[in-house]
């Protein structure tokens, strides 16, 4: 081959790669774009502690998924679930934490209390800080829901399939009952067919009435079942998003609350092919045999040993 023959096949190379440079640079600005109009519709609320602290370190990114126990749209309600999501990209995995919400903690500038006091006292960024004041880990960013996003978010992916027994699929009926009502809907709407224990496919409403059960293995049942429910959403996501992205978009995004940016939101989403891949742990704090329910002020609560939870918490910033 001349020399001339080698630069012009170099220089078409060239050309091809600057081609596709080009489209991906248009891809990934359309992707922005359509990403920011979707942004405007989640309320973002800034927690100023946290403002200039960029997203994760050390291949470990913390976001704590607060569940908001309000009816009613403009109700701050309590946190009634907290989930500290980890994604470890160092170890490919992604750690679902349930953080009890009973737990007694000091809480920065109140007395002490229950963990989900924190957020009473001052919402997302306050509890927050009590986590990481007690637990010695770095969560800067939350994503709160409310009951509507939650049961929303679990239709839009075409509703989950879990093994429920008979007495799980009673109490799913009796959660149920309060549901209808505050949502205005006919009584018996939804009630499952309490004879068929086993594997069941249950809807955005069956699935919230499921998660919110704490008398069936107290409140660590309760938080292993709201694990179970959205392990079983994050596997059906891909698809919905393909298959239904308008009731993901008008059903989910009104009711979430984030101080996520919009940058860090379009770099969580081109992750989200390899995040598919990564192998989810959970688990809950406090781990067994580290804990002991007391009475503190009249209060009911658990009283744990914080060092072996925190040794935990570090393991799994180590990936280990």
């Amino acid at each position: 081959m001349s020399r001339k023959e080698k630069r012009k096949r170099k220089s078409g190379f060239f050309r091809l790669c600057l081609m596709v440079l080009v489209f991906l640079a248009v891809l990934a600005a359309g992707w922005y774009f359509l990403l920011g109009k979707l942004y405007q519709e989640v309320h973002y609320e800034e927690a100023s502690t946290y403002t200039n602290q960029s997203l994760g370190g050390d291949g470990v990114v913390n976001i704590l998924l607060i569940g908001n126990d309000s009816r009613q749209e403009g109700e701050d309600g309590r946190s009634d679930a907290m989930i500290l999501l980890s994604i470890n990209d160092r170890a490919k995995k992604i750690y679902m934490t349930s953080i009890l919400r009973d737990i007694y903690v000091e809480i920065p500038g109140h007395d002490g209390n229950r963990l989900n006091a924190a957020y009473a006292y001052g919402g997302p960024e306050l509890l927050m800080q009590t986590v990481e004041q007690n637990f010695g880990i770095d969560v800067n960013r939350y994503v709160q829901v409310n009951f509507e996003a939650f049961a929303n978010l679990v239709d839009a992916v075409g509703g989950v399939e879990l093994e429920l027994s008979t007495e799980e699929l009673e109490y799913v009926n009796g959660y149920l009952v309060e549901y209808n009502m505050l949502t205005g809907r006919e009584e018996g709407t939804d009630y499952m067919d309490t004879s068929a224990q086993g594997t069941v496919h249950l809807n955005g409403a069956q699935a919230l009435a499921y998660s919110r059960n704490r008398y069936i293995g107290t409140d660590f049942g309760r938080t292993e079942r709201q694990r179970k429910v959205l392990s079983a959403v994050i596997g059906n996501l891909p698809a919905a998003f393909v298959e239904n992205p308008g009731q993901l978009v008008n059903g989910i995004l009104p009711n979430l609350t984030t101080n996520l940016k919009l940058g860090e939101c379009f770099s969580l989403s081109f992750q989200a092919g390899k995040l598919a891949l990564y192998h989810i742990e959970q688990g809950t704090v406090p781990l067994e045999g580290t804990y002991k329910d007391a009475t503190i002020r009249g209060m009911s609560v658990l009283e744990i040993d914080f060092e072996a939870n925190r040794e935990y918490l570090h393991r799994i910033a180590a990936g280990k």
